[in-house]
């Protein structure tokens, strides 16, 4: 029996494109889209497990749905002379009409039933006009929904905390989540009518994050206002305590004149005595 064609519409439809900088998390989106008119079960594999995240990596597609998923590579040390022999694979079938454990699904398929589509990884160095700063990067990941919970482990993509995965670190170091908690959780499905991303979803997103801008700038001129307030005030006290300074010193002149003016008098009274003593001594 030969093997049945992928039912999915995938787009890109062969290639995951990532592009750098590689010292941080970079993600590719991948759209699944189901044209027929019954529902698919999907599950992505990778054989690099430990250098990808993935969300979602498995769930289920209404009729003529699209889902968004997001694959995200882990930071690397990029050497532009190694070729990439990163691959990922779609796996999907027709969902059962009343099924409704999808690990058990999984676990009971035949071969026959399976479709597959492979594709391949391909790393890209931005050229000196498309650098992006990490600030707006970050930004963009952001919009995206690249901070995501989930990694991959083994052949399978699972779900886990976000975290970053050297080479040559052990099994054990990493955390990973049964497979239960993450083929039990349905896949985030969009109607038909947006086949062509999660445009609401990033318009909320978008709204909630210029709110957010113009609530900063607000607070950010309120500072500006008390600083420059705070800023007056030191000046209009640094000028109250130089005007008093300067008037302690004329005070303590003045009273330094009137000093010295009775001093000269005083030796005249003194000298007028011993003056009128010596004559009295002569006249006697």
């Amino acid at each position: 029996m030969s093997k049945l064609e992928q039912i999915l519409i995938l787009d890109p439809p062969a290639d995951l494109r990532f592009r750098g900088p590689f010292t941080d998390v970079v993600t590719a989106n991948l759209k699944l889209k189901n044209p027929s008119e019954r529902k698919v079960c999907f599950k992505v594999k990778t054989t690099a497990p430990r250098r990808y995240c993935v969300r979602p990596n498995s769930g289920i597609i209404d009729p003529g749905a699209t889902v968004i998923i997001s694959v995200m590579l882990q930071p690397f040390e990029y050497d532009p002379n190694e070729k990439s022999k990163h691959k990922f694979m779609v796996q999907t079938i027709f969902a059962p009409a009343a099924a409704t454990d999808i690990e058990a699904v999984w676990k009971d398929v035949k071969p026959d039933d399976l479709m597959d589509s492979k594709l391949r990884c391909v790393f890209e160095l931005p050229s000196e006009n498309d650098k992006v700063s990490p600030q707006k990067r970050n930004l963009l990941d952001w919009f995206r929904g690249a901070p995501g919970s989930f990694r991959t482990t083994g052949s399978e993509v699972k779900a886990c905390r976000p975290a970053v995965v050297r080479e040559g670190q052990s099994r054990e170091q990493d955390r990973d989540i049964s497979r239960s908690d993450v083929e039990s959780k349905p896949a985030p499905v969009l109607n038909s009518s947006k086949a062509d991303g999660p445009v609401s979803v990033n318009d909320s997103e978008k709204k909630k994050m210029m709110e957010e801008c113009k609530r900063l700038q607000t607070e950010v001129s309120k500072l500006n206002d008390e600083n420059r307030q705070l800023k007056d005030e030191g000046l209009r006290l640094r000028r109250s305590q130089r005007s008093e300074h300067l008037t302690s010193n004329s005070s303590s002149a003045l009273g330094l004149e009137s000093r010295a003016g009775s001093l000269p008098s005083l030796l005249v009274v003194i000298a007028a005595i011993f003056i009128g003593f010596f004559l009295g001594k002569f006249i006697l």
